[in-house]
């Protein structure tokens, strides 16, 4: 099965956390029932952002995954700004309002409580942004009853 509109992903991923291991290889076994190349490429500090960058303009990767690390959390607007700069769309967990329920969690365990008490939490508000410019430039029709859904939608 061929996933139709893309077949090569890049993930910006930390090589140091444990967990990327599994999560690559997963990746990897997904990406190969849908006929999907996943390309890992390493971060695990700001200065190997421009590095990354480099090798996702070299690459042209159809779509690009993000993990939830706090070197990605840190530089997301310099990372999402892609959209702002010409990449076709991005989607994911709004963080603005992930941040918010962190200063919540903080302010609870300031006031006494165990952290080990308080309830984990899964993004519950995400974003979609889509540039249409772009859309245009590849030759790509992006389907109306999408553009309403979208947060954002560049022109």
């Amino acid at each position: 099965m061929n996933s139709g509109s893309f077949s090569r992903v890049g993930a910006l991923v930390d090589p140091r956390r444990p967990v990327l291991a599994i999560w690559e290889q997963a990746g990897r076994e997904a990406g190969q029932a849908l006929g999907v190349q996943l390309r890992m490429i390493p971060v695990h500090r700001e200065e190997d952002l421009e590095a990354a960058f480099a090798t996702i303009a070299g690459d042209r990767p159809d779509a690009l995954l993000l993990t939830a690390d706090a070197l990605v959390s840190m530089n997301l607007k310099r990372i999402t700004d892609f959209v702002d700069e010409g990449a076709l769309m991005s989607y994911g967990p709004n963080f603005g309002d992930l941040m918010r329920r962190a200063v919540s969690y903080v302010d609870k365990i300031f006031k006494g409580a165990r952290p080990a008490d308080l309830p984990v939490e899964q993004p519950t508000t995400f974003e979609l942004v889509i540039n249409l410019k772009t859309a245009k430039a590849l030759g790509l029709t992006i389907p109306p009853s999408l553009l309403p859904r979208a947060d954002q939608v560049i022109e």
